[in-house]
């Protein structure tokens, strides 16, 4: 069997790649979903709504609010519309996941799922009402809104996405690929003009 034989033998198909990437897609959306799930059933049970609550002097406090809007509480009054926009950006990345065979990509996706699912539930089922319930946030920092593992996973991974992109990683392919036209060119037979004219 020839090297190249052996290689490609050794080399996973793209249905394998396929499969891994969607679980490790998934494993990272959900560490990042129940993460922030816990947190949030946590400062629900055990942090007033509204107080602060010192970590780091002057750097980092827990301060309980509810959430209606977006980040800074922008768009308060249109609590649906942010729901609709995170059940579509679930519904977008469960089915571009299929086509991912990037590891980087399937952590980046994976992690923008996640945050965005831990969100969704709370827009979903908390109050005031099915689809307009208000966010929980509680990781506060000077001189910024207040927010929560869900967005910490959701600008990571949008982050993780644009380093992609601007390296032009595409999602479809894996790792270290170099992409088909490079393939090809590195195994294709060197032209000859033909045949060298004899001496007489």
């Amino acid at each position: 069997m020839s090297h190249q034989a052996r290689e490609t033998a050794a080399a996973p198909t793209p249905s394998g790649r396929g499969r891994r990437c969607l679980i490790l897609s998934l494993l990272v959306a959900a560490l990042i979903y129940g993460a922030d799930q816990l947190t949030k059933l946590w400062v629900v049970a055990e942090l007033p709504l509204g107080q602060q609550f010192p970590v780091i002097p002057g750097l980092l406090w827990w301060q309980h609010i509810r959430n209606s809007g977006a980040a800074f509480s922008l768009g308060s009054d249109f609590t649906w519309i942010f729901t609709v926009v995170m059940a579509v950006v679930v519904m977008f990345i469960a089915f571009t996941l299929r086509k991912v065979r990037h590891s980087f990509w399937a952590v980046g996706l994976g992690l923008v799922l996640g945050g965005a699912a831990g969100n969704l539930t709370d827009r979903l089922f908390r109050e005031p009402s099915f689809g307009q319930g208000h966010v929980v946030d509680f990781i506060a920092v000077p001189n910024f809104a207040i927010f929560n593992l869900a967005d910490c996973g959701v600008v990571v991974g949008i982050a993780v996405i644009m380093v992609l992109i601007l390296g032009d990683r595409d999602l479809t392919q894996p790792a270290g690929h170099r992409g088909v036209k490079a393939d090809q060119s590195a195994t294709q037979e060197p032209e000859t003009e033909g045949p060298t004219p004899k001496n007489d």
